[in-house]
């Protein structure tokens, strides 16, 4: 192989694993604002709310549903083919042979776009989930200083 072709082959394999490490974040941080969302709801049901930690909570609560969104949409497989993908199950047994040994730099670019879009969810999730766990901790401030 020449060192255009290693170097093409290197580039494969890093945009790829880049693309599982975002995955695996994207998992965990998923997991994460679903116990954040269970541990307000439990806790909201259980201290007396006024109107601002009410209304700070909402906004927390709402929020960590968009870094929700985002997340699953990070995460939702693409049946279509698209971002260099080919859709193996959509090929014929003869079109396979064609669709292995095509261009590896369209492949790089595909899933280079791809890790884009996914990192750019992954970003502006982490942003909502910041931005929600403050105004949950800003509702809970309001509403242990109310009550007192």
């Amino acid at each position: 192989m020449s060192a255009a072709g290693q170097g093409l082959a290197a580039a494969h394999a890093e945009v790829r694993a880049e693309i599982a490490r975002t995955d695996t974040k994207t998992g965990l941080l998923l997991a994460f604002v679903g116990a954040v969302l269970a541990a307000a709801w439990t806790v909201a049901r259980d201290l007396p709310l006024n109107v601002p930690a009410y209304v700070a909570g909402s906004l927390g609560l709402a929020l960590l549903l968009a870094s929700a969104a985002l997340l699953l949409r990070s995460v939702r497989p693409n049946l279509r083919g698209g971002h260099g993908f080919p859709l193996w199950a959509t090929l014929a047994p003869e079109e396979i042979p064609a669709a292995v040994s095509g261009d590896l730099a369209a492949d790089v670019a595909g899933l280079s776009r791809l890790a884009m879009v996914k990192f750019t969810c992954l970003r502006r999730a982490i942003d909502l989930t910041c931005a929600g766990g403050a105004l949950l901790i800003l509702a809970v401030l309001l509403a242990l200083g109310g009550a007192a």
